[in-house]
């Protein structure tokens, strides 16, 4: 049986994947503020990524799948994945690396595919980029690069700031000519169920199969609440569409765990 060990299990999108992994496999997690009920579960261990070294974790647990859903202090998750990488050149393990349609956002005409190359404007993009470059060195085997839209849910922290502002009436900022694709994360944790029983290997794009204005996207999501003229202050940072959109062209997932927009809408509302 494979051993798994989430980084970041107790946030949003690792929560996600061990609720749908612990149940087939060995799972571990880590969470980092103080957490009763996961100080009592045996399978959850505190790491601080900014004053703890990731390795003495990983010779502890000595899991054959490392997946990362870390979030906070981009030095110190770049120095923490340099030192995953350097334990997987050293065991029998791989790296499952949540990566982001940011990488890509320097590039606007057309939507992003698995192997064109990447490019950003943003610190967030080109942080993701420097661990993308250092894993693309590896062999194949050893990782996978998971590259996410944006992710909603019905718990998720978009979701949760939606519904704030349209309660408290504050105007919500949308762009009118970005064209996205989006994810939920309990279906994204399918496919990561799926590329490991499959063990699959090399770079996915994990967003919905179509394109949407992320205007009326938001404003679908709105509806969908019950929230009919929701108010809008709209951003236009272009004359022109411009995409921030990840599609697969290479490496497809079966048609059952492909994902569209509407879905998205309805598993983040529970329609």
């Amino acid at each position: 049986m494979e051993k798994i060990l989430i980084l970041g299990a107790s946030g949003f999108i690792g929560n996600a994947l061990y609720k749908e992994l612990c149940s087939y496999f060995d799972t571990y997690g880590t969470y980092f503020t103080d957490n009763p009920s996961l100080e009592k579960n045996q399978h959850f261990y505190q790491y601080d990524l900014e004053t703890e070294n990731i390795d003495i974790l990983l010779e502890n647990i000595q899991p054959t799948i490392i997946i990362s859903a870390l979030r906070g202090n981009f030095n110190a998750q770049i120095a923490a994945h340099f030192t995953i990488i350097n334990y997987l050149q050293h065991h029998k393990s791989r790296l499952i690396f949540i990566s982001s349609a940011n990488v890509f956002d320097a590039f606007t005409n057309f939507p992003s595919y698995e192997y064109d190359k990447t490019l950003s404007q943003s610190i967030y993009g080109r942080f993701k980029i420097k661990i993308e470059n250092a894993l693309l060195r590896l062999p194949n085997e050893k990782y996978n690069i998971l590259r996410l839209p944006m992710v909603f849910g019905q718990d998720s922290p978009r979701i949760k700031d939606l519904k704030n502002m349209l309660y408290l009436g504050e105007a919500i900022e949308v762009f009118p000519n970005v064209v996205i694709n989006v994810t939920e994360a309990e279906h994204f944790a399918r496919q990561v169920h799926y590329i490991i029983n499959r063990k699959k290997n090399g770079v996915f794009h994990l967003g919905s199969s179509d394109l949407v204005h992320q205007k009326d996207f938001i404003e679908e999501v709105c509806h969908t609440l019950g929230y009919p003229n929701p108010l809008f202050k709209n951003v236009y940072d272009s004359n022109n569409d411009r995409f921030l959109a990840v599609l697969p062209k290479d490496n497809l997932l079966p048609k059952n765990l492909e994902l569209s927009v509407q879905q998205v809408v309805n598993a983040s509302i529970k329609v």
